[in-house]
């Protein structure tokens, strides 16, 4: 491969490299630097880093060699510019990483929130049998019955449940959500034990947690 030396063909071609370069350092920098602040230890990281820079300079390296064959200026331009996709990848890769793993935490709360808006409203409809159904009403009155301390608990988890999330099947995107409907979980398990609801008692799933 040759590079012209006239006009606009040059130019042309020297957009190309430098659009090659910067592309291929920037790549090969955010990617290395990635690899380093993974948490697959440092030795999986070091040897991702050490392959993202190799590749990267594999490209560079040629590009920027065949530049200077043609024209020194150009060599030298494109290993400035290499320098400074460089110095941009070490300054933006923290951020760029930052928004990556805000979003990964973001859906992975919004998973968990989609399985705990199920249970929050399972919970709710297991515990609205003892006001809606006379039968329970009559068997077990404590669980309506805010002046006992394990059904006063209840009340208060239900509504610190509501709060962050509502009874709708769209689960919110707050963190603290699914731990609150684990505790509403276990705040109605414990009110039903005070009340002396057995086993029998539990029409639904299975109400231990994994």
């Amino acid at each position: 491969m040759t590079l012209s030396l006239s006009g606009a063909l040059a130019a042309g071609q020297f957009l190309a490299l430098a659009i090659l370069v910067a592309g291929a350092t920037f790549a090969a920098v955010y990617f290395a630097r990635k690899h380093l602040a993974a948490k697959d230890g440092t030795s999986e990281g070091a040897d991702g880093a050490f392959w993202d820079v190799f590749a990267g300079l594999a490209i560079v390296v040629p590009v920027i060699v065949l530049a200077s064959s043609t024209w020194p200026w150009a060599g030298l331009a494109l290993g400035m510019l290499a320098a400074g996709a460089a110095w941009a990848a070490l300054a933006a890769a923290p951020r760029l990483l930052a928004r990556q793993d805000a979003r990964r935490a973001s859906r992975e709360t919004q998973l968990k929130n989609e399985a705990a808006a199920a249970r929050h409203r399972s919970a709710l409809a297991r515990w609205q049998r003892y006001e809606l159904d006379p039968g329970f009403s009559i068997d077990y009155p404590a669980m309506s019955d805010p002046r006992q301390p394990e059904t006063a608990a209840l009340i208060r988890a239900i509504k610190a449940a509501e709060r962050l999330g509502g009874r709708t099947d769209r689960a919110c995107t707050d963190a603290a959500y699914a731990p609150a409907v684990e505790r509403l979980e276990d705040a109605l398990a414990a009110a039903e034990r005070a009340a002396g609801v057995g086993t029998a008692g539990f029409s639904g799933p299975d109400h231990a947690h994994s």
